[in-house]
């Protein structure tokens, strides 16, 4: 399967955006709720709230365990601010849904990167799971992340030289 890469840079800012024809509302959940986030993200657990740390274990990296991750904002529907820190760095996230009507949402993901470093490999996984995010909501199989990398893994090292 061939797919293109969406990902732009804006100054040190990842953007990669995906379209869902679903209220908002829904869309948010799957972002939100533990056993729909589990379908294309991972699992989480513990108290959710602004300034809470819960723990994330990403399903679907080869055994990986617990992580931290900070929620430092949370307006629903609308904003979602995370971040997390582990052995390839610190992580600064945002999911941001807006809804141009009733049954469309729009789901803006930004990472806040520290370095460009390593841009190669992080742009190809954020599309993998966003497209995972996809296709639980619309109940198709699962894409592999061979598809995204490293075919796309040029597009974004390209991106740190615009």
């Amino acid at each position: 399967m061939t797919r293109e890469p969406t990902g732009r840079l804006f100054g040190k800012d990842l953007v990669l955006t995906r379209s869902f024809r679903a209220p908002i509302d829904d869309v948010w959940a799957s972002v939100t709720e533990p056993e729909r986030t589990a379908r294309w993200f991972g699992s989480w657990k513990g108290t959710p709230g602004p300034g809470r740390t819960i723990q994330v274990q990403m399903s679907f990296e080869p055994s990986s365990p617990w992580m931290d991750m900070t929620i430092d904002a949370c307006e629903p529907p609308t904003r979602l601010a995370l971040s997390s820190v582990d052995d390839h760095g610190s992580w600064h996230m945002e999911l941001l849904l807006s809804s141009p009507s009733a049954s469309q949402t729009e789901l803006r993901f930004v990472q806040h990167l520290t370095s460009l470093d390593g841009l190669g490999e992080v742009g190809p996984g954020w599309e993998y799971y966003l497209d995972q995010l996809v296709a639980s909501r619309d109940d198709t199989p699962l894409p592999s992340f061979d598809d995204y990398y490293p075919s796309m893994q040029s597009h974004y090292e390209s991106l740190r030289g615009a």
